[in-house]
């Protein structure tokens, strides 16, 4: 009985030490994958459905595959209207892809329910350097306590007052930038027996109002949240705002716009003024249009720029081998030439994020890219000057993401600005519907 105990512990020192010299650090794995025939498969989820921008992504995969020979990138495409309840459900059954594709947005919600690999997260942007970064771009990224950031940001878009230069200026009229002035120009232009509008303006009960809205409310020190996270909604500076948006709303086109509303009547002409994010930029370029094309960010009190950053995150959960290839493929992502290419699925649309791609050759000699050289450098430096509702000084507030969701603030400006509805009735209900989430 004896005999047969020590042979059992033997045999069970054996195993443990097999494996203690089978098992290698991460880097190591990967490393080795190549010499052992072993390939680490590493599942890559975006939204990036359309052919052209999965087969561009394809190519940069190749390259990568190139360089890491042991290590295979599977593309797992999803249209964006079910991207959400996909993340979700495979988050929830613990099948997360390696490497998804998230705004600033959902980062908030994969760093919520924990889907997020931070420590890998973390080390691909101190390698890259966090100063290679416009500096809003990885702010918004935060965690809530500010310890780590929830995903890796790799492109990005900002929003502003889009304005017909060649127009302005047979009228005589300046740069669009303070409300004074956008103000002053929608009621110059507006001619609406001719349908002929001042500004296109978003005012549907949707997700776009409640962006346009929030960068006069921004310029003006107003937030949903305050700096504990509770509703702010009711403040003399909402209120100021509020009622600036329905003067403006005025001099546009009647009923409830949304996006296409909005981008159809500035590229045709109907107004010469719109409030859009830089996905304008190729349809203008298709139009012809980018010459005569200027951009300003609202001011105020202050200048407020809104932007979405798309990151790459690395979720939890994964093999040391699945990581470290994870994180070789966000860490290439970030390379001048692979960066570009991904930003050049949708040329002007997505903008850099990373100050040497917005400078480098790969970048800058697209001939889309070219046509709006004169005001790029305008639309990269917004990126330094990110400001949202729910990102309060150095807090990035999670619970936004379910304000948001809950389409609290479009379907207020919606009522106000196209129902008519009292604007001190109107803050009160949405105060309280806000207070509800977050208390």
């Amino acid at each position: 009985m004896k005999k047969m105990s020590i042979k059992f512990l033997l045999l069970i020192m054996g195993i443990m030490l097999i494996t203690a010299c089978g098992k290698k650090d991460s880097g190591e794995k990967t490393a080795d994958a190549a010499k052992t025939g072993e390939t680490v498969t590493v599942e890559f989820m975006h939204s990036m459905v359309e052919q052209e921008r999965v087969d561009q992504i394809n190519l940069i995969i190749a390259e990568f595959e190139k360089e890491n020979p042991g290590v295979k990138i599977k593309q797992i495409p999803v249209d964006e209207d079910s991207y959400q309840t996909k993340v979700t459900t495979l988050g929830s059954s613990g099948k997360l892809p390696a490497v998804i594709e998230v705004s600033n947005n959902y980062a908030k919600v994969m760093a919520k329910n924990e889907f997020v690999d931070y420590d890998a997260v973390d080390k691909v942007i101190a390698e890259k350097k966090a100063d290679s970064f416009y500096d809003g771009a990885l702010r918004v990224l935060k965690t809530e306590d500010g310890k780590n950031y929830a995903g890796v940001p790799v492109s990005g878009w900002v929003q502003g007052v889009w304005y017909n230069k060649k127009m302005f200026a047979e009228k005589g009229l300046k740069e669009p930038k303070t409300w004074d002035d956008i103000l002053a120009a929608a009621k110059a232009f507006n001619d609406p027996a001719n349908k002929k509008y001042g500004i296109a303006l978003a005012t549907a009960n949707g997700v776009m109002t409640e962006q346009v809205f929030s960068q006069f409310a921004l310029s003006n020190g107003a937030n949903v949240l305050d700096a504990s996270g509770k509703a702010s909604l009711d403040t003399p500076e909402m209120k100021e705002a509020i009622e600036y948006y329905k003067e403006l709303s005025k001099y546009t086109m009647p009923g409830s716009n949304d996006v296409s509303q909005v981008r159809d009547a500035f590229l045709g002409g109907s107004a010469p003024m719109a409030i859009y994010s830089t996905y304008i930029l190729p349809s203008a370029y298709k139009e012809g249009l980018t010459d005569d094309l200027g951009y300003a960010v609202p001011e105020k009190k202050q200048g407020a720029a809104f932007g979405v950053v798309i990151a790459l995150t690395i979720t939890n959960g994964l093999d040391d081998a699945q990581k470290a290839a994870a994180e070789k493929f966000v860490s290439f992502m970030l390379k001048d030439q692979s960066n570009a290419k991904w930003i050049l699925m949708s040329p002007g649309g997505l903008q850099p994020v990373i100050k040497s791609v917005a400078t480098s050759p790969e970048y800058t000699s697209n001939e889309v890219v070219k046509t709006f050289a004169a005001f790029s450098e305008d639309l990269t430096s917004s990126f330094n000057n990110l400001q949202m509702f729910g990102v309060v000084g150095d807090k990035n507030f999670v619970v936004m993401g379910d304000i948001t969701n809950a389409g609290i603030i479009g379907k207020m400006m919606n009522e106000i600005v196209v129902n008519n509805a009292a604007i001190p009735d109107s803050m009160k209900k949405a105060h309280q519907e806000i207070s509800e989430i977050v208390k």
